[in-house]
């Protein structure tokens, strides 16, 4: 019967049994995955300043690459708070759907004005 409380305990869940779950590596590859989303973001960000800075010199270029900049700030901030959460919780709070809509929408827009300055 130790072994029983001791799933328990690992997974959490306040009523035990088939609730409580044991995240395993689960956390690990949410961090890993907000990590190479933000190296993508980067990538991206970069290249749109790159595109504004040796071939926009329209001011519709500029703007768009400022934006790409603001954009991916913005999602790195986002990223660095969930990975920081991610690491400080054995068991972390499910991501909440602000967090998730903020995200999702930096990341479409960052790439829709890096596609638009590459167009």
């Amino acid at each position: 019967m130790s072994g029983a409380g001791g799933v328990r305990g690992v997974g959490g869940g306040a009523g035990g049994g088939a609730g409580s779950r044991d995240p395993g590596l689960q956390p690990e590859r949410t961090r890993l995955a907000w990590r190479r989303t933000t190296l993508s973001s980067t990538v991206a960000a970069v290249l749109a300043v790159k595109t504004v800075l040796h071939d926009s010199t329209s001011a519709t270029g500029v703007v768009a690459g400022a934006l790409c900049g603001v954009l991916w700030l913005g999602f790195l901030a986002l990223a660095h708070r969930r990975t920081r959460t991610l690491a400080a919780n054995p068991v972390p709070p499910a991501l909440t759907t602000r967090h998730a809509t903020a995200a999702v929408l930096c990341t479409v827009a960052l790439a829709v004005c890096a596609a638009a300055l590459v167009l």
